[in-house]
């Protein structure tokens, strides 16, 4: 399996173009849920490429972005440029940098299974203030909720270089254990992405598991593609259906 830093390294620009962002509503609930505010001190781990740090600047929030992969880090340093609290920094999860008891919020976005859980759960709790919160979001794609989804997904599973391997749609397992022995909460939002053939396409490669161009397989998973974009797409476009889902709670044992 590709390194967990560099596999998304030749993906960026699809990446920024055609992954999900996260809805406004994920504000609404920690405000209600955490008391964030204005002033709350977010670390967003694993940021990327700031699809998830962008919401959080949007509400004024001071942030640090903390992301290892060189290539995703300067596009967010690109796209959010005019973010007068934004802070961009080279580390990891398991490494942030920050001083410790300095945040209010630690959030990961779409990353949590690429982290080392046992050593990210020593960092988590070293950096955070005392009742602090970490929240982990997840855009999950429905795999059998239309027939497009479900023929897009058994072209992963036919076409997918380690799909199987990396799969994260089912993650609560591994989150329980992180946040174990405290309890966490979890609501969900609908997420919805409307995509053309050409959008569609940039969607599916910017997946880390799919083949590249000059992959032997890389055309024939082109070509199926759009077999299944010809046969279910309405007016010229087909829906990818997410669950954004928010778990949150405290790291005290």
């Amino acid at each position: 399996m590709k390194d967990s830093v560099s596999r998304f390294s030749n993906r960026v620009e699809n990446y920024v173009k055609y992954r999900p962002g996260y809805p406004a509503g994920v504000i609404d609930i920690l405000k209600s849920d955490c008391e964030l505010t204005e002033a709350s001190i977010i670390a967003d781990v694993g940021s990327g490429t700031g699809k998830l740090s962008e919401l959080f600047l949007l509400n004024g929030n001071p942030l640090f972005a903390i992301e290892p992969n060189a290539a995703m880090r300067s596009a967010a340093e690109r796209s959010l440029t005019d973010y007068k609290t934004l802070v961009s920094i080279h580390g990891a999860a398991e490494r942030t940098g920050l001083q410790p008891e300095s945040v209010d919020f630690i959030t990961a976005g779409q990353a949590f299974h690429w982290f080392d859980q046992e050593k990210t759960r020593k960092e988590f709790a070293r950096i955070l203030k005392p009742g602090g919160w970490v929240v982990i979001i997840w855009n999950e794609r429905r795999l059998d909720s239309t027939s497009f989804l479900r023929d897009y997904e058994d072209l992963l599973l036919r076409y997918g270089t380690d799909y199987q391997k990396v799969r994260h749609e089912n993650v609560a397992g591994e989150i329980a254990q992180f946040f174990a022995p405290d309890t966490f909460r979890l609501k969900s939002l609908e997420n919805l992405q409307r995509f053309d053939l050409e959008s569609l396409k940039g969607r599916l490669c910017s997946a880390s598991y799919t083949p590249e161009p000059g992959h032997p397989n890389f055309e024939l998973m082109l070509s199926k593609l759009k077999e299944i974009f010809d046969l279910n797409n309405n007016a010229g476009a087909v829906t990818f259906e997410y669950d954004t889902r928010v778990y949150y709670g405290h790291l005290t044992g």
